[in-house]
């Protein structure tokens, strides 16, 4: 029986909620480190390949091959077991939150581990943060169901268990909890005992990562703290970041929808077509495929110049449109986080050339400054959570110098993707999850009613008091 059915449940406690969710956020950890360090074993074979062979044309066929077949056993393996481990797999903890999806964590919890370590050790253009928070998730799922607990509970410990598998994911715990609060609002019952269990799965995650080795991604970037009279340019990055991300999310739907249409009959082209295109070009251009991780403090690092970022640029945006849709394991984060580091590199060499023409000074570290409000802006503006934005981008690089333009960025990408119509891409990822499984996606929900932290699960009885005589007050 899966975590929606329990025929029975019961109510616990707030101390032993707090450990369950904190033993989930530990399990969740380790998980999660035990997928990255797999991942990163399985990522040497390109390297090997060049090694034994060169990188000639014989080799650059045998990556292709490698990669196809990946990609192949992959979603067969995901199609065949558990469809809804495919993608992200966020849209589906925020579906299980509404009551609207059911995680099969029996299912689930395989396909996710070993399909994402196929796709993406292959060099698929996503990222690993969507199977460790559904991992994380599903943890908390089977947790729940084997302890029978009520549906409000279970339904905080998924959101404890998602926010555990996305700690793990960055190693930013901190990152992680703002995600929930900010992202599933409309869905997280918002109490205190819920907030508190988030948190502790959250720290018990860092902890189990830390445990196994500590398998977080390397992104500290060095930037100092950027002059105050450079803020307007902080506001046009955000205004720019803010068109990138409604187009990133319309063309990401875009991309599914003609995938779904035009390979109906046979849905295991594309694994095979973007499997041998991505093996192809980790021979080639390893900066093109690929979640990015790695790549984004060598992109700062190398002072590259203006076209070869356009091109990374291109690769990378038209890779994840590609990734994506193949119907395997993986996430958006990643290959988001590593354009946006690639375009704001672009327009800091443009905002340099203007600087020098104009005879001012360019601030040091402006490049790196740039690029990294430039990650928390596109995240601001395609999953719509401007604060997960700037703390997730300062958690990562430890570029705390930079939370003022990180605040200014973000905030302008934020509003300016709500006035170009955007919405949040895991809203409408879960729309179209709906629509395809024949449910009636719920109406919009008004967000100017959000609990505030700490409310009580139950309301405190009004006190009367007396008045006093005499008309005193």
């Amino acid at each position: 029986m899966e975590s929606s059915d329990r025929p029975k449940s019961r109510r616990i406690s707030d101390g032993a909620f707090y450990f369950i969710a904190g033993f989930c956020g530990l399990a969740g950890g380790i998980v999660g480190a035990a997928f990255h360090l797999t991942v990163d074993a399985l990522l040497r074979w390109p390297a090997w390949l060049v090694a034994q062979f060169g990188a000639g044309p014989e080799t650059i066929l045998m990556a292709a091959a490698i990669a196809a077949a990946g990609v192949l056993v992959a979603f067969l393996l995901t199609r065949a077991f558990a469809p809804e481990a495919a993608g992200s797999g966020v849209q589906e903890i925020e579906g299980a939150m509404e009551g609207l999806r059911t995680v099969r964590w029996r299912r689930i919890l395989p396909v996710k581990f070993v399909g994402g370590v196929l796709g993406l050790s292959s060099g698929l253009v996503a990222g690993r943060e969507g199977p460790t928070i559904h991992m994380g998730a599903s943890i908390a799922a089977a947790i729940a169901e084997m302890l029978k607990l009520d549906r409000d509970d279970m339904r905080g410990l998924l959101a404890a268990g998602a926010a555990a598998g996305l700690a793990a994911a960055f190693n930013a715990p901190l990152a992680a909890i703002l995600f929930i609060v900010e992202e599933t609002r409309k869905q997280f019952r918002y109490t205190f005992r819920s907030y508190v269990g988030v948190i502790c799965a959250s720290a018990a995650s860092a902890m189990g990562m830390g445990l196994v080795g500590g398998t977080a991604p390397p992104l500290g970037i060095a930037a100092l703290e950027q002059p105050l009279w450079l803020l307007p340019a902080f506001v046009l990055l955000g205004v720019g970041l803010g068109g990138l991300g409604v187009l990133f999310n319309r063309c990401l739907l875009g991309a599914l929808d003609w995938t779904a249409k035009t390979f109906r009959r046979v849905p295991f082209v594309p694994a095979l077509v973007v499997g041998a295109a991505v093996g192809a070009l980790a021979i080639v251009l390893p900066e093109a495929v690929g979640g990015g991780e790695l790549l984004i403090p060598h992109l700062v690092a190398r002072d590259l110049p203006l076209a070869t970022l356009a091109l990374v640029a291109v690769l990378r945006f038209v890779g994840t449109m590609a990734s994506y849709p193949v119907g395997v394991p993986g996430g958006i984060f990643s290959p988001m986080l590593t354009l946006a580091t690639t375009v704001g590199l672009g327009v800091a060499i443009l905002m340099e050339g203007a600087l020098a023409s104009g005879g001012v000074p360019v601030p040091p570290s402006m490049a790196a400054a740039v690029a990294i409000a430039a990650m928390g802006g596109l995240f601001a503006a395609t999953i719509r959570a401007p604060l997960v934005g700037v703390v997730l981008a300062v958690e990562l690089t430890g570029a705390y110098a930079l939370i003022l333009p990180l605040l200014v960025t973000c905030v302008t990408a934020h509003v300016m993707s709500d006035w170009l119509g955007g919405r949040p891409i895991y809203e409408q990822l879960l729309e179209r999850t709906l629509r395809l499984s024949g449910q009636t996606p719920p109406a919009p929900v008004s967000t100017e009613t959000s609990s505030p932290v700490g409310i009580d699960d139950k309301p405190r009885p009004r006190v009367k008091r007396r008045r006093r005589r005499g008309g005193g007050r």
